[in-house]
């Protein structure tokens, strides 16, 4: 592998070349099938890419914890195994709407979850923390009122953000979700944060503590205010065009709940 970047977070590699050029190929391949086709977009369609959006996580800790062949290694590296991921939830797009249009958002929520079950199955087999085990079930317990909650407030003060739907929830989801993990994570556990701005947001100094989230909950507290006010801007957006918004909201949510998995994973077997 080669060597990390500056101001990037910290981890980010590039493959050797031989594997970037196969997944360069495979993306062009499947982001031109899908430009000719144009498939059908609904939220159904982005909801069901979830196991998708979690499986890049799963495979990115196979990478973590050296679980991964290593013919295989390169292609789940950060950010190359996101790339990997989606050319393999494009060709299966494309390839349901060409077999079975009508059942595509099945098709894409079944494939993505046989693939994340083997994978997150086969990060747990090389070794389950016990304790990181308790806080990743702790992270999702909590983050499930927080998340209703702050989708709730965002409906009743922007009633108009209520018309990206389930993707607008998960989008609250799925942040929410990695701030409780990430606070938790560094208080709890004693992981350190990757990317610079939210380990400058975890180490500001003077903050008061909150039980179990300790100082984190600031970032916290940031990670819901963006989630919130992003969802609440794509709200025009998916009126006037339902399938490109709900394809950035899509995006949006990937970015909170795809780190969210990672981190309930590694907790699980690094904790």
């Amino acid at each position: 592998m080669m060597g990390g970047f500056p101001l990037v977070p910290a981890g980010t590699t590039l493959p050797p070349l031989p594997h970037l050029i196969a997944v360069a190929l495979a993306v062009g391949a499947v982001a031109g099938g899908l430009r000719r086709r144009r498939p059908a977009v609904t939220d159904r369609h982005v909801l069901a890419l979830a196991p998708w959006m979690a499986l890049g996580s799963a495979a990115h800790v196979l990478y973590v914890v050296d679980a991964l062949p290593s013919a295989l290694a390169p292609f789940a590296g950060s950010p190359t195994v996101y790339l990997t991921v989606g050319s393999l939830a494009g060709a299966t797009w494309l390839a349901s709407a060409a077999i079975r249009p009508q059942r595509v958002p099945t098709a894409l929520a079944a494939s993505g979850a046989s693939l994340l079950v083997p994978v997150a199955a086969l990060a747990l087999a090389t070794g389950v923390s016990p304790d990181g085990a308790f806080w990743s079930g702790a992270s999702l317990a909590l983050t499930l009122p927080i998340a209703a909650a702050a989708w709730s407030g965002l409906t009743r003060l922007r009633p108009e953000a209520a018309v990206t739907g389930g993707v607008g929830a998960l989008a609250v989801f799925g942040h929410a979700l990695d701030g409780v993990s990430t606070a938790i994570g560094t208080t709890q556990l004693g992981f350190g944060e990757r990317t610079p701005v939210s380990r400058f947001l975890l180490e500001l100094a003077g903050l008061p503590s909150v039980p179990v989230l300790g100082e984190g909950w600031l970032f916290l507290l940031v990670k819901l205010v963006v989630a919130s006010g992003v969802t609440w801007l794509f709200a025009a957006y998916v009126r006037e065009t339902p399938a490109e918004g709900y394809l950035f909201l899509g995006f949006v949510a990937s970015l909170g709940l795809g780190p969210a998995a990672h981190n309930l994973l590694l907790f699980a077997v690094a904790g």
